[in-house]
């Protein structure tokens, strides 16, 4: 296969302009040729560059608003001919088509301008046409053409062009090539998407995901296992957005936690200062309070052991109080949408954390898609963004929780939605007193969230479990009675969740006899 190829002749049609006169004076100073269309030609004549405009090439002017400039044999066929082939070459002759041995391109600023809330008809006019049928055309031709898509990969094209007295190697068409295709796919999802969601089709016969890389990973959840991080492009607030201050290169099971942790603390909004801490995807501890500083604080107290080494996040910015609390302990990661120049101080000490701002939270009401991997495809499903409304609470028992009981059932509920199920969360005066994860039946998770609230009771030095007069919430019902007395016996007074079990009128009457209120919500929070 053909290795180094000379750059001769170049078409230059891109939207970000960024780094670009570089590179084109770069190309000019060795001789290259350059065509361009529309602004980027007007942008290089500004310059003082000599440029052949694609009109000249094609034999027709750009037309219908842009809408057609360079879909033409001239174009196509100078970046599809094989360089080998004696038939293509006859054809090249025979019809006036020059070669093309370069191509730079990127494309209308979809992603963006969806991204920025523009109205239907904006984002139609920035679907590329034109852009993706060159840049395809180019990277199937790598054995001859190079196409280069992004403007980070400009530098490297100059120094292929100056280690090879202007040609470039086999790898590095192969690599650009790569890269050029990657973005088609991605910009095609992404209209795809968008229109699957302009249309309201839930389950559009194709799905599409992409994603720009963000960072390589060392190893994934474990060290023999690959990993990388990528970006959406939907720009929702969070780790992706995230500003790293300090600390080591996050690793995947940091991104993952802090994710999860961020996501929580969200649901509180910038009300009242809130705190959540995060051990391995589940809260071991989640808070409010009058400060920050108290707030975390709060949700130490709830499982201090598991809090070692944990992520917390913050619903505020972090202050210094915070930082001189969070860094009595080892923390891997804390996020906050912003951080106090002294609380940045303070945490430069600590070369290992990670300080991570945001310039907001996330949105827990953003509609978006959330998908798991399974043997052969993939389950896709809307962000769970599901919240309460008073008129979905309905009491169920006897008693009626007092305003205080309701305050913490509200606040039990929003961490639910956040623990891996079967979810027991206990709750009092606005801080979690014990949380149980993960299990396989309800009932486990209830006294495991117990006991652990007991254990931290006795290290606190204190004469009864911290569930003593708490709230529980339960992600899902009760499939039976067993549970929700266990809860009882823990000290609960109150309980929330879903209903819908067949034995609803078994578990609403144990709970009577316990003298407990509680509120059915008519929605669930599974979390696998």
């Amino acid at each position: 296969m053909t290795n180094l190829v000379p750059i001769g002749r170049a078409l230059i049609s891109v939207s970000d302009k960024s780094g670009l006169l570089d590179l084109a004076r770069a190309l000019a100073a060795r001789g290259v040729e350059l065509i361009s269309t529309g602004g980027t030609s007007g942008m290089l004549r500004t310059a003082g560059l000599k440029v052949r405009d694609v009109s000249d090439v094609t034999g027709f002017p750009e037309m219908m608003d842009g809408r057609v400039k360079t879909l033409h044999p001239n174009v196509h066929g100078a970046l599809l001919a094989l360089r080998d082939d004696d038939e293509h070459l006859l054809a090249m002759a025979a019809h006036g088509i020059e070669p093309i041995d370069l191509l730079i391109v990127n494309l209308y600023p979809f992603e963006e301008t969806v991204a920025k809330g523009a109205d239907h008809a904006t984002c139609i006019e920035n679907i590329d046409i034109g852009g993706p049928a060159m840049i395809r055309a180019a990277s199937k031709n790598h054995r001859f053409v190079t196409v280069v898509t992004d403007p980070a990969d400009y530098q490297p094209l100059m120094d292929q062009l100056a280690a090879h007295d202007g040609a470039t190697t086999l790898a590095f068409r192969q690599k650009m090539a790569l890269t050029a295709y990657s973005r088609t796919a991605a910009y095609d999802a992404a209209v795809s998407g968008w229109l699957a969601g302009e249309i309201g089709e839930t389950a559009p016969r194709y799905r599409a995901f992409a994603g720009k890389l963000a960072q390589g990973l060392r190893y994934g959840e474990n060290p023999h296992q690959g990993a990388a991080f990528y970006v959406d492009g939907s720009r929702r607030e969070g780790v992706a957005t995230a500003r790293q201050w300090q600390g080591k290169e996050l690793s995947y099971n940091n991104i993952n936690d802090t994710d999860a942790a961020f996501e929580l603390v969200a649901e509180f909004g910038g009300g009242a200062p809130a705190c959540a801490i995060i051990k391995h995807a589940n809260p071991c501890g989640v808070a409010t309070g009058a400060t920050l500083a108290e707030a975390y604080a709060r949700a130490y107290d709830c499982d201090r052991t598991s809090a070692f080494g944990g992520i917390v996040a913050l619903n505020h910015p972090l202050d210094a109080a915070t930082a001189e609390k969070i860094t009595e302990i080892f923390t891997e990661v804390v996020i906050a949408p912003g951080a106090s120049d002294e609380a940045k101080a303070i945490f430069a000490a600590k070369k290992n954390l990670r300080l991570l701002t945001t310039a907001a939270l996330p949105d827990p009401k953003s509609k978006g898609l959330a998908f798991k991997q399974v043997a052969g495809g993939f389950l896709a499903q809307d962000r769970d963004a599901g919240s309460l409304r008073p008129a979905d609470l309905k009491v169920v028992t006897k008693r009626a929780p007092t305003e205080a009981e309701m305050a913490d059932l509200l606040f039990a509920w929003k961490v639910a939605k956040h623990v891996k199920s079967n979810a027991i969360i206990y709750v009092k005066d606005g801080a979690t007193v014990g949380v149980g994860a993960g299990q396989m039946s309800r009932i486990d998770s209830t006294r495991i969230a117990a006991r652990k609230s007991q254990d931290m009771a006795e290290s606190l030095g204190l004469s009864q479990p911290l569930t003593h007069g708490s709230v529980v919430a339960s992600d899902a019902f009760f499939p039976f009675a067993d549970g929700l007395l266990a809860a009882a016996e823990a000290g609960a007074t109150a309980i929330i969740q879903p209903g819908g079990s067949m034995r609803d009128d078994e578990v609403i009457a144990a709970a009577d006899a316990a003298g407990l209120a509680m509120i059915f919500t008519g929605m669930r929070h599974f979390r696998h």
